[in-house]
């Protein structure tokens, strides 16, 4: 069995000209990066198509170690639609190096359905996150020059200061530090860490920007903390929004590259699901909307992560009206979540599979919640039996929930026809169902306790003390009607990792809120979630190699 590496080195790549030219962009419109990387101009998004077509959002079950697939299904679903007729194009966000170098390996789909060059996208790619990087990390540096200023200082009372740096790597060492040496030259010591670039509220600006001034404007709004008499600081006091703004010029700009199959991708921001808002930029979602009938984008994680966030946060400011929503499954995930060890997924296990298809229920309630009548993509394995796919085509029968097999892994486009279909008549019948789960008007516990009952299942939220003290900042600053990105683990729909396929009557714990007032929301930190990852025993980076003529090896 080949590897995603080697078929994505077999493809035949078209110049990005030509695949800019399906999308009816000049070649003098775009500028490249080499012979197969090419970013938009803004100037392309028109507002008045952006509602006029249709917009399909691509999520899961909650996560397991066995993979669901939602990239692939994502990109194989595009080259579907595509060899059905319908211009489509996928909007996806760029990987982390982190995820890359650590656990989960690459992030440009898999097997037959991947974006390419995918050594390119997993690595560096075109910069876009070394420049978050660099802007997040101006206005560290610019907050701890203006505490050792003596002429120009603000009076930032140091114990108040919540912004930390941010490097795109798995680094648990860099979590909490203490920095500054004090004396003349070394630095006000204070304690503070770091965060990966993907959970950096600079990111979660970008994608949620719609031009270089709402750009300037939102980095403006950073707040940083408060001054010794009580007064709040943000990043425009210290002038900061203008130098940012420009280190991020050709960072807001959306990247277009290709699928396997010449399908136009566009790939864009890279915010994670479980401590961000989890999907690509608004700006690219808008860009894809005005330059071609059907557009396939995903969010992180499952239903009440990643999609929440994208229907609640990213949608409403964005005014997008979602047309479909796609719930990605598997054999395998789901019998993990009925009880099978990793070892013995691959071992037919129908019961195990019936088990596990209450975490399925749930999310297909939980995008009922929205409005929505999810359709099933049953992304295929190898090792999946007659048997264990006949427990979920009877179980959804019974139910009315359309579904289809993907089979886009092993066969590309030709794999999806089936699930492309019903989500294009899906789609079409859909303009105006899309409704959000809360108003932004309501109390940020509301909001918190909206999401945690009926998304995670939860019986109620508990806050810290900490959390309760954030709760009166917040209100202190006239934040209370800004959206919530609550962070969370991925691993269930509880806060608590080892509660696995549908827990209930559990209690949603809010330790703390961090506030991100210049990306508009504010971040409820459930349980014990890290906003930097560390590695595993065994990192992703050992088997990552180049040779002697520069080719690499390992990404998968």
């Amino acid at each position: 069995m080949n590897k995603d590496i080697d078929i994505a080195r077999a493809a035949k790549m078209l110049p990005i000209e030509q695949i800019a030219a399906k999308l009816g962009i000049d070649k003098e419109d775009i500028e490249t990066y080499g012979k197969y990387k090419a970013k938009l101009p803004l100037s392309l998004i028109d507002e008045t198509k952006v509602n006029k077509n249709k917009l399909i959002l691509v999520t899961a079950i909650t996560p397991t170690p066995a993979g669901e697939g939602k990239t692939t299904t994502s990109i194989g679903l595009a080259q579907g639609m595509n060899k059905l007729g319908y211009k489509t194009t996928v909007v996806l966000r760029e990987p982390s190096l982190g995820p890359v170098f650590g656990i989960k390996g690459g992030a440009a789909g898999g097997g037959h359905a991947q974006v390419i060059p995918m050594e390119d996208i997993n690595l560096h790619f075109t910069g876009d996150l070394s420049a978050v990087e660099k802007a997040h990390n101006l206005l560290a540096a610019l907050i701890d020059n203006n505490l050792q200023s003596k002429t120009r200082s603000l009076g930032l009372d140091s114990r108040t200061i919540k912004w930390k740096r941010v490097m795109d790597m798995n680094e648990r060492s860099l979590r909490d530090i203490v920095i500054g040496l004090g004396g003349e030259t070394q630095g006000i010591p204070r304690e503070t860490g770091f965060d990966i670039t993907a959970a950096s509220e600079i990111m979660a600006i970008l994608c949620l920007a719609r031009d270089v001034e709402d750009l300037k404007t939102k980095l403006g709004n950073i707040f940083i903390g408060f001054t010794h008499d009580r007064k709040p600081v943000y990043a425009r006091d210290l002038k900061a929004q203008g130098a940012m703004a420009a280190l991020l010029k050709d960072a807001i700009k959306p990247n277009l590259v290709q699928t396997l199959e010449n399908t136009p991708a566009i790939i864009h921001g890279g915010p994670f699901a479980n401590i961000a808002q989890g999907t690509n930029s608004l700006i690219a979602t808008k860009m894809g909307l005005s330059l071609s009938d059907f557009v396939v984008t995903e969010a992180g994680f499952a239903s009440e992560l990643g999609a929440e966030k994208f229907f609640d946060i990213k949608s409403q400011y964005g005014n997008l009206t979602p047309n479909a929503a796609v719930l990605v499954a598997t054999i395998r995930a789901l019998k993990y979540h009925g009880g099978v060890s990793l070892k013995e997924l691959e071992i037919s296990n129908p019961e195990a599979v019936k088990k596990g298809l209450a975490n399925l229920d749930k999310h297909v309630e939980n995008l009922k919640y929205f409005n929505f009548k999810p359709i099933v993509a049953i992304n295929k394995f190898n090792t999946d039996t007659d048997e264990e796919i006949e427990v979920i085509a009877e179980h959804l029968n019974e139910q009315g929930i359309k579904f289809a097999l993907n089979e886009a892994w092993g066969k590309g486009g030709d794999g999806a026809l089936e699930l492309a279909q019903i989500v294009v008549d899906t789609a079409n019948a859909c303009r105006t169902c899309f409704q959000p789960l809360y108003d932004f008007e309501w109390s940020i516990e509301k909001k918190v306790e909206t999401i945690a009952t009926k998304l995670y299942g939860a019986a109620s939220v508990e806050y810290s003390l900490k959390a309760r003290n954030d709760l009166k900042v917040i209100a202190e600053l006239g934040l209370e009607k800004l959206p919530v990105c609550v962070a969370k683990t991925q691993k269930s729909l509880s806060d608590k990792p080892g509660l696995k396929n549908r827990p209930s009557g559990f209690i949603v714990n809010i330790r703390e809120i961090e506030i991100a007032a210049g990306a508009g929301f504010v971040v409820p930190i459930a349980g014990e979630i890290m906003r930097m990852p560390g590695l595993p025993e065994v990192p992703s980076s050992e088997f990552i190699d180049i040779d002697k003529d520069g080719n690499i090896s390992g990404l998968f």
